[in-house]
């Protein structure tokens, strides 16, 4: 699997991505350190325990994160999600949590197949 083909099945935009960082190897190098990064498990956390503000922040850096790096799919949910919490609690939180759970798993799993068919 090529970075391209990664993208494709993350529903990303690689041209996006390229014509911002303009290095494939630092888009590598950045897409690979989105698995570290414990923002996603900050915000089943955070919407597990109902705490509003701290599940709007991880949603808002999971966001920025994907804006970044043209994570297209994964992104619009977290900009919804944290739309959804922006003032206050959603009714609709559960759905929400299972649709971002969705997309970041896709989006984790197309990296993850990335890393290992690279042998990274």
């Amino acid at each position: 699997m090529t970075l391209r083909e990664c993208y494709d099945a993350l529903e990303g935009s690689y041209d996006e991505v390229v014509s911002r960082l303009r290095s494939e190897r630092l888009i590598q190098k950045f897409v690979l350190k989105f698995l570290d990064d414990g923002s996603f498990a900050l915000l089943e956390a955070s919407m597990a325990s109902g705490s509003r503000e701290e599940a709007f922040r991880a949603a808002h850096t999971i966001k920025g994160m994907c804006q970044n790096l043209s994570f297209t799919r994964l992104g619009n949910t977290a900009d919804e999600v944290t739309e959804a919490l922006r003032n206050s609690w959603p009714d609709n939180a559960g759905e929400l949590m299972e649709k971002i759970r969705r997309d970041y798993e896709l989006t984790a799993g197309a990296i993850r197949r990335f890393r290992e068919e690279q042998g990274l």
